[in-house]
């Protein structure tokens, strides 16, 4: 099936225009016609090679919301019709030990991309959700609820899903004191969902700019972290810190904010950072990482998110105007994720 796409041709080239060959589903596939694609970092990141190995062409784009226009054989979770999301990856070896406990992410033989990775079986590249359509089986697919805006729901497919994870696996609870390091497409979302966990909620931000947002999205608190004073006045205050920020900053000093027993996990992937044990051992404070979650945790974070009136804050955008959202991104001037409406592919 000839279908409409955004493609980079090269790490040093803009997105344009190019064709996908998507196949009719095989059993326990489906056919999804896309109607919204988040834009992530990550997206840039791999588009400009910047993580190295990228597949060119490359068409991006993990954070699909489509409904269902064919069925394979054998396929019986999703109806024609339905509205379903397609997240970070769309299949894994299924037989290792994260496999079999739902927590695909970490498949010891590497998860299978949505995009800028090669399929099991075929070593066919595949091409993401910067296009019309998309088939992918049915076990890697979650269900949109009803009272989630579709548009709006996209980014909970990797923004939402990256920081529920942490939060839910550390066991963050009503009254937890948690500080959220960043307010980008993966801050924003963590503020939403420890508020919705019960949480008190502090954002630590170089952008003195993102008081009023922060509290508009729920904040209890905001502190500037270009105040060094602060580091020291605010010692030992937090349970738990999520720290979404990918530029390379010092690991040390927010880890003296947490109390005895605290955790502070990195959801970004900055330039190596010195770490000292002092930090850790005079508080028996944890350090962790966390990467997206499984397809269960996926369709538990989206039903979360529906009972409680979560949803991303989104800009949307036309296809054509993809390599001026990246530009945009860079500069952090995004409100906060761009969504694509893959109606507009029609005119690309």
């Amino acid at each position: 099936m000839r279908t409409p796409a955004y493609a980079a041709p090269s790490a040093d080239e803009p997105l344009a225009p190019f064709t996908v060959e998507r196949r009719e589903p095989r059993a326990h596939e489906v056919l999804i016609d896309i109607l919204y694609c988040g834009v992530c970092h990550s997206d840039i990141h791999q588009v400009r090679d910047e993580w190295g190995g990228s597949i060119f062409p490359m068409v991006p784009g993990h954070e699909i919301v489509g409904r269902v226009s064919r069925a394979g054989e054998g396929a019986t979770k999703f109806a024609v019709g339905d509205l379903v999301g397609v997240g970070c990856f769309v299949d894994s070896c299924r037989n290792c030990e994260p496999c079999r406990a739902g927590e695909e992410q970490y498949c010891r033989e590497g998860m299978t991309g949505t995009y800028n990775s090669r399929e099991r079986g075929s070593g066919e590249p595949t091409y993401g959700g910067y296009s019309t359509r998309i088939v992918v089986d049915e076990n890697y697919v979650v269900r949109i609820p009803d009272g989630i805006a579709p548009e709006r729901a996209a980014p909970l497919l990797c923004a939402g899903i990256t920081t529920y994870s942490p939060l839910r696996h550390f066991g963050v609870k009503a009254g937890d004191e948690v500080a959220v390091v960043g307010l980008g497409g993966l801050g924003h979302m963590a503020v939403k969902l420890a508020r919705a966990m019960g949480a008190r909620v502090t954002v630590l931000s170089t952008s003195e700019s993102k008081r009023q947002d922060a509290m508009a999205l729920g904040a209890t608190g905001f502190l500037s972290t270009r105040e060094r004073s602060m580091f020291r006045e605010h010692a030992g205050t937090f349970d738990f810190i999520i720290d979404t920020v990918s530029a390379q900053h010092d690991y040390n000093a927010y880890l003296n904010l947490l109390r005895i027993d605290g955790t502070m996990v990195l959801l970004g992937i900055p330039d190596p950072t010195p770490l000292s044990a002092f930090p850790l051992v005079s508080g028996r404070r944890r350090l962790a990482g966390s990467m997206i979650g499984g397809i269960r945790e996926t369709q538990e974070m989206l039903d979360f998110c529906a009972e409680h009136g979560v949803a991303a804050d989104v800009e949307m955008i036309d296809i054509a105007d993809i390599n001026t959202a990246y530009e945009r991104m860079l500069k952090g001037d995004v409100r906060y994720r761009f969504v694509i409406d893959t109606a507009s592919l029609a005119d690309a």
